[in-house]
């Protein structure tokens, strides 16, 4: 506490203090309570607080107050008690400093505490006892040992009552400087024969609200008759004592006299209301009144003293006295070094007067021995600067290089002024962080480097390293490989570098005769920000290799024909017969090639120069030798290991070309040719065979599946109803515009008409296609609409009739001369095909007949009541194929349908030809000639 105290003193006497404000709280308030907006009052923005990560310096006090940085309040952290805070001091107030960093700044705080009642008055003792002569005069003064109240003002002690009065009052002093007097006066004479025991009973109140009280029992002992008291030499006794001074130092003696005489004339000392921070430091004996130390002298804790001493005799009169003390300082403490806010990493380009570290110094000791210096070690970038009071700042004063020291341990020693002088010492550990100042260093100037052509994707060729002396991200190289070309190709689609190693891989494989060297430059670049790079040139050597074999530039080999050269019979020895070139991409000794005969029809007739190829004869020519001579040369290179080609090359001895041209007519193609061409042909053969199986298959499928179908419509198809159907896109055909839409018929055939040919076929045209009554002409839309309108109101003729080739007739049947058109009997009985072709005609003279009809219905013709019925009314739906004609029934789904024309315009015209066979009438004459 006293710490604190002269800590806040030193506070209030600088004129340097950037800020201060006062706070004023009750005790025992509950934690989290609000103390006051320190944000506010001291004019701090909240996100100074924050950034300058605010906090709160006490020293080595306890932390009674925290700050709360988001809302830039003071708030309550410990229950604050002032009693045990300050004692009796006032006023009792909390010093504390709020320190900001970057930029670092601090500020004073003085919190006062102010006192509540929470404290009842109470006496030490449980119990007062007193002897007191009955021969007491009245007036006499019984000292009373007062009660405790560590509250203060007007919550501490205020008022004693003493129950009951009848022999002694209460006088109570209170003053400020000398303490508290309780002493019970005796107002009425005691007689001990009347009462030997008296029991009282004090009550101390304080003056706070509610008030509190406190009752001790006094017990009175009344003995004869002792009329004199002891009286101390002086009532106020001073003293001084060293800080530390050992036990049983006499601090001072206190004389009291008695002028009794026996046993009520001696006299005892004793020590009563005593402060209680020196109840355990001093005490008296009771007999010589020396006052002596029994405990620890601190004069951090008190700088004085004060001790009431009473003196009494056996007749129970007393006196009492009081001892002031002293207490002188000595240097028994060392400076106490406290680290205020601290950085424990600085960056290496920090400029000067940067602040590391900022420190406080207390020394409890006073005078010179609280004054302090404090120092750092030499030949370091660093300085210790005063900043006010007991307040040092450890800076820069100098350039900093983290690649030379990484890191400094600073030793900080703080002495006072004291003798002898103490001294206390702290190192700081200050970690210098890097910034990205040196670029990546390559091991070389330039990197050669030489690899195999042919070599695998993905190779490894070498390595190239850089080096930063930067520290971890900044020293992290990374390798790029800088955009460039070679031969018009891009060098990062033959090289790549590993970012993290440096390894150059070969993309692809390299081919000697398209590339000789790669040179390229790769950047070394580390990972600083910004980062730094350097780069370096690096030149690959493609290395030749023996994989291109000779090609043959002459004599050419030609597949289909045959080259010859001849030489005349005549031809003396060396002869040059013909002479092989070839040619290898290769380089050095890879493309040195030799020439070799490998075999030959005469080995002694001819030779080959090893080195230039020549083809030479080596002896004279006889009519023996064969006319054909075929050799065979080998080119060989000198690479390891050798690639050799080959060619053949045809000789022809003979003087004449006659001759020559017929001996070489019959060459054939090379077995390899014939054996391919066998090849081919048994493939295709093979297949020819199996599309044709296949085909078989399906046509036989087909036939089983059409077979079947007819099967079972026969079964079903013998006493099917036919149902009208009408949709409404027909129109009418008979030209009289009450039919609106086109309509359709539902075709029932009868049970041997699978027997017919009748086919069904979807509509492929939108062009209306109506028939003329000869079945050889087509009118168009523009005619049929003629028609119409001539035709619109003609009732239908009674006598119209298909002439000979319209009527359906049996398979081969023709008009004949006996017959005329138009009349006449069937030539034979109908089938149900040419009853079908009836039946449809018919339909189309009754819807031409027929001049009110409506919509869903059908009108027919009173001449075909009795045999035509709406069971044989066809279904146009259906583009319908009769055979035996030339007609096609066409419904058109956009267009209304014309009518017919009338018959007149056909009985006109010539007979037409006579109605194709259709394969199905084919068949049945067939059968009917066979049968």
């Amino acid at each position: 506490m006293a710490r604190q105290v002269l800590l806040f003193i030193c506070f209030l006497s600088l004129g340097s203090a950037l800020g201060q404000v006062s706070y004023s709280i009750p005790e025992e308030m509950s934690k989290g309570s609000l103390v006051g907006n320190i944000a506010q009052d001291l004019g701090l923005d909240l996100k100074r607080l924050k950034s300058g990560k605010a906090r709160i310096y006490t020293g080595d006090s306890a932390e009674y107050i925290e700050l709360n940085k988001d809302r830039g309040v003071l708030l309550i952290k410990e229950r604050v008690d002032r009693e045990a805070l300050c004692g009796q001091t006032t006023p009792c107030a909390l010093h504390l400093q709020i320190i900001l960093e970057n930029p670092m700044d601090f500020y004073s705080i003085t919190i006062e505490i102010t006192d509540v009642n929470d404290n009842a008055p109470s006496f030490e003792k449980g119990r007062i006892s007193f002897r007191i002569s009955e021969s007491a005069i009245l007036g006499s003064k019984f000292m009373l040992d007062p009660a405790i109240d560590p509250d203060v003002g007007i919550n501490g002690l205020q008022s004693y009552i003493l129950n009951p009065t009848d022999n002694f009052n209460l006088k109570f002093r209170n003053k400020p400087g000398d303490g508290q007097n309780v002493e019970m006066v005796l107002q009425r004479q005691l007689d001990r024969e009347k009462q030997q025991n008296i029991t009282l009973v004090l009550k101390a109140f304080d003056g706070g609200d509610p008030q509190l009280s406190g009752s001790i029992e006094i017990h009175i002992i009344v003995l004869d008759a002792n009329d004199n008291a002891p009286i101390f030499t002086k009532s106020v006794y001073k003293a001084t004592v060293t800080e530390n001074a050992p036990k049983d130092t006499i601090v001072s003696t206190v004389r009291a006299t008695d002028a009794d005489e026996g046993i009520n004339g001696k006299i005892e000392y004793s020590i009563a209301n005593m402060q209680d921070n020196a109840r355990h430091i001093f005490d008296i004996n009771k007999e010589s009144g020396q006052v002596s130390v029994v405990g620890k002298v601190d004069f951090e804790k008190a700088r004085n003293y004060e001790i009431r001493v009473q003196a009494s005799d056996h007749g129970g009169l007393t006196d009492s006295c009081k001892i002031i003390v002293d207490v002188i300082d000595i240097n028994d403490n060392k400076p106490v070094i406290d680290i205020v806010s601290k950085t424990n990493v600085i960056a290496e380009n920090s400029p000067f007067d940067k602040v590391v570290t900022m420190i406080n110094v207390q020394d409890p000791d006073s005078g010179e021995n609280g004054k302090v210096r404090c120092s750092i070690n030499e030949n370091i970038p660093f300085s210790l600067k005063s900043v006010k009071t007991n307040f040092f700042s450890l800076v820069t004063d100098s350039d900093l290089d983290r690649e030379k020291y990484s890191y400094y341990n600073i030793s900080v020693t703080c002495s006072d002024e004291g003798v002898p002088s103490l001294s206390s010492s702290i190192t700081l550990s200050l970690q210098i962080s890097d910034v990205n100042d040196n670029a990546p260093v390559f091991e070389k100037s330039s990197y050669d480097a030489t690899v195999q052509e042919n070599n695998t994707p993905g190779l490894s060729i070498f390595t190239v390293r850089a080096g930063d002396k930067d520290f971890d991200q900044n020293a992290r190289v990374s390798y790029i490989l800088e955009d460039s070309s070679v031969n018009g190709v891009p060098v990062s689609s033959l090289v790549s570098v590993s970012a993290d190693s440096g390894v150059i891989h070969a993309v692809r494989s390299f081919d000697y005769e398209q590339i000789k060297d790669v040179q390229f430059r790769v950047k070394a670049q580390d990972g600083g920000s910004p980062p730094l790079s350097s780069n370096v040139s690096v030149k690959i050597i493609i290395q030749d290799q023996n994989d291109n074999a000779p090609q043959v530039l002459y004599p050419v080999q030609s597949g289909g024909s045959v080259v010859a050269e001849i030489v005349p019979r005549s031809a003396d020895v060396g002869y040059l017969v013909t002479k092989v070139v070839a040619v290898d991409v290769d380089s050095g000794q890879n493309a040195w090639l030799s020439y070799k005969l490998q075999k030959a029809t005469d080995r002694a007739l001819f030779e080959v120069g090893l080195q230039n190829g020549e083809i030479r004869t080596v002896r004279q020519v006889t009519d023996k030798d064969a006319v054909k001579q075929r050799l065979t040369v080998v080119v060989e290179d000198n690479g390891q290991p050798s690639r050799s080609a080959t060619v053949n090359v045809n000789v022809a001895l003979a003087d004449s070309f006659p001759e020559v041209l017929s001996e070489f007519t019959d060459f054939t193609h090379d077995k390899e040719y014939n054996d391919n061409l066998t090849f081919y042909l048994v493939l295709a053969l093979a297949v020819v065979s199996f599309l044709f199986i296949v085909s078989i298959i399906a046509i036989l499928s087909v036939k089983c599946y059409r077979w079947r179908r007819e099967r079972m419509f026969y079964k079903s198809g013998a006493n099917l109803p036919v149902i009208p159907y009408y949709p409404p896109l027909y129109a009418d055909v008979g030209g009289t515009g009450t039919l609106q839409h086109v309509y359709n018929y539902d075709v029932c055939r009868t049970t041997d008409s699978r027997k017919s040919d009748l086919k069904f076929a979807r509509p492929c045209s939108e062009s209306i296609i109506s028939l003329d009554t000869s079945g050889t002409q087509t009118l168009t839309h523009m005619q049929r609409e003629k028609h119409n309108i001539e035709d619109q109101q003609k009732p239908p003729s009674a006598d119209w009739r298909f002439t000979q080739n319209q009527r359906p007739g049996p398979s081969g049947a023709a008009a004949t001369p006996e017959v005329a058109m138009g009349t006449g009997p069937w030539p034979n009985p109908p089938t149900e095909a040419e009853q079908l072709q009836a039946l449809m005609a018919a339909a189309n003279e009754v819807s031409e007949a027929t001049n009110t009809l409506t919509p869903g219905t059908m009108g027919l013709s009173t001449r075909y009541s009795p045999q035509f019925t709406l069971q044989h009314v066809p279904d146009y739906r259906q583009n319908v194929y009769i055979p035996g004609s030339t007609a096609t029934l066409t419904p058109n789904p956009q267009q209304p349908q014309q009518a017919l024309p009338p018959p007149q315009a056909s009985a006109a015209q010539p007979e037409p030809p006579k109605a194709a066979q259709t394969p199905a009438s084919k068949k049945k004459s067939t059968k009917k000639d066979k049968k």
